[in-house]
């Protein structure tokens, strides 16, 4: 395994990446992390699409996929998982949270997602991502700066500070019609759910579809002011 660089060594290096690679294809900013990190670089996805895990194995054949399984998945998301580890040439890495769903129901009462669902993410999401990053310098993610305001200020290379690791998001210039294009252009595989209402597919319990005119995150936690589930916050 690549030998792990110092914080202050990779933060420095996101830093300069950053202005450098702003205008980079998505392609070179994920070859600069394959020859920047090796073996320490994973790509995460949430199966909505493998768009970013396609263009990663492009760039680091038998790239690391990691998948967070909350345990609250629709089947078609891990189906499309399935698929990925099937036909891409990734290695899908799996990560669970400590407790099952009848263990969290068990010690903070049935449906923590409707009464806290910070709570319930930083149990199912935030902090098995944060276990399951330890032996990486540096991970990729699909975040667009057209997909809410909150991501409007996403850099291509950034520094997350909270987990102390280099950040990419290899598309974050990218429109939803340059994901569409690149989808149809390569025939990579996406979520039958994109095509039935949900253009954002979270955990089950907190999704549905999205209405005409509505925001394509509109559909994640419906009815409350979250917008985020704290991976990128």
């Amino acid at each position: 395994m690549t030998t792990r660089l110092e914080d202050t060594d990779l933060e420095g290096l996101a830093e300069k990446a950053g202005h450098e690679l702003e205008d980079a294809p998505a392609l070179d900013i994920l070859r600069w992390a394959a020859d920047t990190f090796g073996s320490r670089f994973c790509v995460t996805s949430s199966m909505e699409d493998a768009v970013v895990a396609h263009l990663a194995s492009r760039a680091f054949p038998g790239v690391d996929v990691v998948f967070l399984d909350t345990g609250y998945h629709f089947p078609e998301t891990i189906g499309t998982r399935d698929a990925v580890a099937a036909v891409m040439d990734v290695n899908v890495i799996t990560l669970t949270p400590r407790q099952t769903v009848a263990e969290q129901d068990a010690e903070y009462g049935p449906r923590l997602h409707d009464r806290d669902p910070d709570l319930c993410c930083a149990l199912r999401k935030v902090q098995p991502l944060e276990e399951g990053l330890r032996e990486y310098d540096a991970w990729a993610t699909g975040l667009r700066r057209d997909e809410s305001p909150t991501r409007a200020g996403t850099p291509v290379v950034g520094w997350d500070a909270r987990r102390r690791k280099v950040k990419i998001s290899p598309i974050a210039r990218w429109t939803q019609a340059d994901v569409e294009a690149y989808v149809a252009e390569h025939g990579v595989l996406t979520n039958p759910l994109l095509m039935d209402g949900y253009p954002s597919i979270g955990c089950a319990p907190c999704t549905r579809r999205v209405l005409e005119g509505e925001d394509n995150r509109s559909g994640r936690w419906a009815g409350s002011n979250k917008t985020e589930c704290g991976l990128h916050g």
